[in-house]
Formats: C-alpha cells, sequence, structure tokens
C-alpha cells in the first residue's frame, strides 16, 4: 500500500479498534488504513470540504454529499479555516474598502463584513466580521496602513475618515465600482450572504471561517 499523504510504501502495523488493518507509512511515519468507514477520517476530505465551500454549496447539502454529520462538517470548517494564513500584502499598491451587510440567527441581529480588495489583483487582502463600528473597521485599516496604500477609496461612511489618512483616502462616487461588483459575486456564490434566503448564517465564527475558505482557501 502507498501513503494517502506522501505516497511512501507502508507496511503493516496492527489492527484498528474496529478490526481494520492499520498500515504504517515508512517516511512519514503516519498511520492509515485502506478505507475508512466514517468518512470524516479520509485524508481527501478537507479539500474537498474547501472546494464545496467556495462553489457555495450550503452546509446540510455538503453534509449529505460527503456523508457525514453537520456537525462534523461545521468543526472541520472552522478547524481548516485556522489552519489558512493571511497572504503576503504587497506594498504600496490602490485598494477599495467597503462592508456587506448581513445577519447571524435572525434578521433583528445585523452583522457586518468589512473587506479590503486590492483595485488591480482584484484580490482581497484582509477582511473583518462584526458590528458596523470603528473597532471592526480599524482591523482592515490597520493591515492596508502596514502595506503603506498609495490610494484608498471607500464610500462616505464617516468611520473611515476617522481611520484613514486623508492625503490617501477618497470617496468620489465611482470610486469604488471594483468592489461593489464584488460583492456582488460574493453574494452570488455564497447563499448564506443573499438576500432574502433562508440559508442565513447561525454564527458569526462560521461566517469567518466560510469567508476566510472563500477568500484565502
Amino acid at each position: 500500500m502507498n501513503c494517502k499523504y506522501c505516497n511512501g510504501k507502508c507496511k503493516k502495523d496492527g489492527f484498528q479498534r474496529n478490526g481494520c488493518q492499520r498500515y504504517k507509512c515508512k517516511e512519514c511515519k503516519k498511520k492509515q488504513q485502506k478505507a475508512y468507514k466514517y468518512h470524516a477520517y479520509n485524508p481527501q476530505i478537507n479539500s474537498t470540504i474547501i472546494t464545496y465551500t467556495k462553489e457555495g454549496i450550503g452546509i446540510r447539502s455538503a453534509a449529505r454529499l460527503l456523508k457525514i454529520s453537520t456537525t462534523t462538517l461545521l468543526n472541520r470548517i472552522v478547524s481548516i479555516a485556522k489552519n489558512i494564513k493571511q497572504p503576503i500584502i504587497i506594498s504600496k499598491q490602490v485598494y477599495e474598502v467597503d462592508e456587506i451587510k448581513s445577519f447571524v440567527k435572525c434578521k433583528k441581529n445585523l452583522i457586518w463584513i468589512v473587506y479590503a480588495l486590492n483595485r488591480k489583483t482584484k484580490e482581497v487582502v484582509s477582511y473583518n466580521v462584526g458590528n458596523r463600528t470603528n473597532a471592526t473597521l480599524e482591523v482592515v485599516t490597520k493591515t492596508l496602513d502596514l502595506s503603506n496604500a498609495t490610494k484608498i477609496y471607500t464610500d462616505k461612511w464617516r468611520g473611515y475618515k476617522s481611520l484613514i489618512n486623508g492625503k490617501i483616502h477618497s470617496t468620489f462616487n465611482r470610486g469604488t465600482n471594483h468592489i461593489e461588483r464584488h460583492n456582488l459575486t460574493l453574494r452570488t456564490h455564497l447563499k448564506r450572504l443573499t438576500r432574502r434566503s433562508i440559508c442565513f448564517s447561525r454564527s458569526a465564527v462560521i461566517l469567518s471561517a466560510v469567508l476566510k475558505i472563500y477568500f484565502w482557501g
């Protein structure tokens, strides 16, 4: 048997509690078995979860396709997101910053997604989830400050004026066209962000994890 992790040669290494033959890789020393009765132990499942998340497949639909429980899937999504690192940001770039309104559990619990988009590469360089306050916005603006942004385009929300240097801040009408179009793409791809949908987020932690996988996974 070849190792499922490094493709090295494996040798027999006793039996699992369920009676299945266990193998141990001679190269990476990881233990495994040929087939898994419980699908969540499959080494390839994490990459499949990332693909399903980025394609906008809902939690229950993904759980049915993967043949695992929704609780296991949610825990795995959070675990995958924790291991994803924020990409390295190129200095002296032009950015657009905007916020998307959504809700958690019920429509009364509003939540905001603030993120920054590189105008040239169309990549999301920073995001944060929380209330529509300066504290939520500051996480994104600090990242842009550290990257020595040459220009930042936003709407006319007063929170931006207090956190962004006026010399590089611009609020003219068509300055946020790219990120506004990206908002539409985001709402189209992720059901939990679609307006008038029952596929809303039950937890801010899951919402943040799904966004991290979608942006950088």
